[in-house]
């Protein structure tokens, strides 16, 4: 089984606390009403949104995939990390078994936070990845942290 693994960071003036609550906790609620563009719903179709819960996202008519289901595997409130797993869906191509992800939220010296993502692709067949794909990817990730970040900036008391 081939494993490929990219690391990426995000400088953020929202404290970890903050955006760990609206970008993974209240993801399902805030996500789809702040990027209806590209995300009709996230549902959370078995657990309560804790370890061990499925969650369904169906991404908007014109967008390039339809749905991605994922496994939220580690929860951590406090230290604000998790680790979570799309274990199906069209993003997952016909080459991909999996991708999992950790997060992790940690507090800089200004008051805000640097996200820190590591993701790993796991393929029973050999995966490359083009240079492009991978900024592809940073680049949509990135867009939805700002997305979430200028909500939060503009609304100070929410997810306090």
């Amino acid at each position: 089984m081939g494993v490929i693994s990219f690391a990426q960071e995000y400088e953020s003036p929202i404290d970890p606390g903050r955006l760990f609550k609206a970008l993974i906790v209240d993801s399902h609620n805030l996500c789809p009403k702040l990027m209806s563009q590209s995300i009709n719903s996230i549902e959370i179709i078995d657990g309560d949104g804790d370890v061990g819960s499925i969650k369904q996202i169906n991404f908007a008519q014109g967008m390039h995939f339809k749905h991605a289901k994922l496994r939220m595997d580690e929860l951590d409130t406090k230290n604000y990390q998790c680790k979570y797993t799309i274990v199906e869906g069209d993003v997952l191509g016909e080459k991909l078994k999996s991708i999992k992800y950790e997060v992790k939220f940690v507090a800089d010296e200004h008051g805000g936070c640097i996200f820190k993502m590591l993701s790993e692709y796991y393929s029973d067949q050999e995966i490359e990845f083009k240079d492009e794909d991978i900024e592809f990817g940073k680049e949509r990730a990135t867009e939805m942290y700002k997305v979430v970040e200028a909500y939060l900036l503009t609304n100070p008391h929410t997810y306090v």
